[in-house]
């Protein structure tokens, strides 16, 4: 049954599912608390389907994954204008990770990412 319900892991969520598929979370190349970044999608995913491939995101963290140990099961999906990892997905599984906040007023998107999350 693993894997068959989908996740979505928000910020520390996004770490943890990196963590549990092998990922290190260290510190982020800046404090990002309430500040506001542009995100850029990686390919084309089901999440950010009806999305710009550029998109405003809320950012509340000062931890983020490594670049370099995120694990094998585990694709990019979406990367900041820093450089930090935005969104994971897992390759055969129904799980995602945002290191940003969908709920957030700063990420004008994030209802049509929640959603499209929702319909996957």
């Amino acid at each position: 049954m693993a894997g068959e319900i989908p996740l979505l892991g928000v910020c520390l969520g996004h770490q943890a599912v990196c963590e549990v598929y092998g990922g290190t979370v260290t510190y982020a190349k800046a404090l990002m608390h309430g500040k506001t970044s542009r995100a850029e999608v990686v390919g084309r995913h089901p999440l950010f389907t009806g999305m710009p491939d550029c998109f405003d995101v809320g950012r509340y963290h000062s931890l983020a994954v490594a670049p370099e140990t995120l694990p094998n099961e585990l694709e990019v999906l979406a990367v900041a204008d820093d450089g930090e990892i935005m969104a994971v997905g897992h390759k055969e599984k129904a799980v995602y990770g945002l290191q940003f906040h969908p709920e957030s007023i700063l990420t004008p998107n994030g209802p049509d990412i929640i959603r499209n999350f929702l319909r996957m």
